[in-house]
């Protein structure tokens, strides 16, 4: 009977529940474990996408007989200068920016307030149905505003405590350029024959998934928020910087982050001239319409091929569990073990095939 399927099955799921409870019960003994790796996850991740998007630049440089020492040294620099150019430049455009937009927010709240008070002293002209639903809608609005504040909130929030603990980032970084190529045959010095194979396969697939997913998103974020940067400046919409910037980091998050981007692009307009707000949703809509059909199509391909719905139920779940960290890493997380199970699949496959030449 311990042969059976169902039996093995059921014993594992029972396993399953029983180590979940037990983690449940004793949670507080691994507190202190989990602030660590939380401490040195962030970095870490920072790392990581470093990693991906400077590891084009340390093989063209290789190329050109650059030795290692040599293109990491080129690499931070470029980097040191990067990071000077915000700071220096970029970095008192957006402050004051935020400083007026800080002054402006008492006005902005009491023409909210006013228009509200104003639609709410007309409602009586409408059939009782109506007024319902306007009801209905407006718990609906001030429930998304206040979500959507504390999204918000956490967002800089995490910016904020992201800044304390940069001191590891380039520590991780450096590693990672020199010894990145040591990492699968150390692993795979542990295994042999087709698990090692099967093990090489995989982590190729998932260095793959990660690579076109990290350098990809950079990269489409940051032609989409200076097109919005560029149309914004145009039509003379304020705080133009600060809501490109915010644009590029929701751009990474695909299909539900743009317009999330678009939401305060849009009040902002509406306050500022309610004119500016045909002119933001055009601008939008064709940047939108640019990355869909060029931009996307030719820097990411199929190389991920998720559904959009899938995306967005991922996006959702991952939101309610860990926040906009969660939001952020739920499509990469799922594409590599998308990659894994794939070839989990294959692997399978492999031997059926084997075991029916057999028989």
């Amino acid at each position: 009977m311990t042969k059976k399927r169902w039996f093995q099955w059921g014993v594992g799921i029972l396993l399953t529940l029983f180590i979940i409870k037990y983690f449940v019960e004793v949670n507080w003994i691994f507190s202190p474990l989990a602030i660590i790796g939380k401490a040195i996850f962030i970095p870490l991740l920072i790392a990581g996408i470093l990693f991906y998007i400077s590891v084009p630049f340390q093989t063209f440089l290789e190329r050109k007989r650059i030795p290692r020492w040599g293109s990491i040294s080129i690499i931070f620099m470029t980097l040191i200068i990067g990071i000077w150019f915000i700071i220096s430049i970029i970095g008192p455009l957006v402050t004051k920016q935020i400083n007026h937009l800080v002054e402006s927010t008492p006005q902005i709240v009491t023409e909210i307030s006013n228009l509200t008070d104003n639609l709410l002293e007309r409602r009586g002209e409408l059939p009782e149905g109506i007024q319902e639903e306007i009801d209905d809608k407006i718990n609906s609005l001030h429930v998304f505003a206040f979500d959507f504040g504390k999204w918000i909130l956490q967002f800089f929030q995490s910016m904020i405590q992201a800044t304390f603990i940069l001191i590891l980032v380039p520590f991780f970084l450096i590693y990672m350029l020199k010894d990145h190529e040591k990492f699968k045959p150390f692993i795979l010095q542990f295994f042999s024959g087709h698990t090692k194979k099967w093990l090489k396969d995989t982590m190729h697939d998932i260095d793959t998934v990660l690579k076109s997913y990290i350098q990809g998103q950079i990269l489409i974020s940051s032609i989409l928020s200076l097109l919005l940067f560029l149309g914004y400046t145009v039509i003379g919409l304020n705080y133009a910087l600060l809501l490109a910037i915010f644009a590029f980091f929701m751009n990474v998050i695909p299909f539900i982050g743009p317009w999330i981007a678009f939401i305060p692009a849009l009040l902002i307009a509406f306050f500022q001239d309610p004119t500016l707000v045909i002119w933001v949703s055009l601008i939008t809509l064709a940047a939108q319409q640019i990355d869909a059909n060029l931009i996307t199509p030719n820097i990411m391909g199929k190389s991920l091929d998720i559904h959009p719905l899938t995306v967005i139920a991922l996006l959702l779940a991952a939101g309610n569990m860990a926040g906009f960290l969660g939001i952020l890493l739920a499509i990469p997380t799922y594409a590599v073990i998308k990659a894994i199970v794939k070839n989990i699949y294959k692997r399978r496959q492999t031997i059926k095939k084997a075991a029916s030449r057999e028989i």
